[in-house]
């Protein structure tokens, strides 16, 4: 299974500043199974959403 990513968000983020984690919070609430991963070559935490290879 691979994922594809949905919303890239800088590490650097306010105190108290959860973006990446409101945006997979919104995705949830339609319905899309997301999730939040670091991304730490990139500095930055990216939204992925599960993707199923076709075989």
């Amino acid at each position: 299974m691979s994922a594809k990513v949905m919303e890239r968000f800088p590490a650097g983020a306010p105190r108290g500043s959860w973006p990446a984690e409101e945006y997979a919070a919104a995705l949830r609430a339609e319905g899309e199974p997301a999730t939040v991963v670091m991304d730490l070559r990139q500095d930055a935490f990216l939204v992925v959403v599960p993707v199923r290879d076709e075989d």
